[in-house]
């Protein structure tokens, strides 16, 4: 398989894991805000409504959750959360919204695993 191939079948996958994640989210009754948000600093995959607080998803897939959580460095980490505080600044109370960072492991069969306030203190 071409490496261009390889990477557009990669890229579908990702956007399939993220809808997902979405609807996972939408049957725990949260509201999906956004989808694929890009800021200046970098995208939230997914952010979603928990009452009065923004719930910001990053979305890891492989072939089982081990894999997939092993992919979230810390480099990306700082970029979420920096895109994260771009996102907040578009918002009524700003910096003070109450918020939590889940991550979502999609594993090769579509199981998912959320790790609530996954990076969070």
């Amino acid at each position: 398989m071409s490496r261009a191939l390889t990477g557009a079948c990669g890229f579908h996958a990702g956007l399939a894991a993220e809808a997902s994640v979405a609807a996972h989210y939408l049957r725990e009754g949260l509201a999906v805000v956004a989808r694929r948000w890009r800021g200046r600093a970098g995208e939230i995959d997914v952010i979603a409504q928990d009452g009065d607080e923004l719930v910001f998803i990053e979305v890891k897939k492989s072939r089982d959750f081990a894999s997939a959580a092993a992919r979230l460095g810390p480099r990306q980490i700082g970029r979420i959360l920096d895109a994260a505080a771009e996102f907040l600044g578009t918002q009524p109370l700003g910096q003070s919204t109450p918020v939590r960072f889940d991550v979502a492991l999609v594993d090769r069969h579509g199981r998912i695993e959320v790790l609530e306030n996954a990076l969070g203190p």
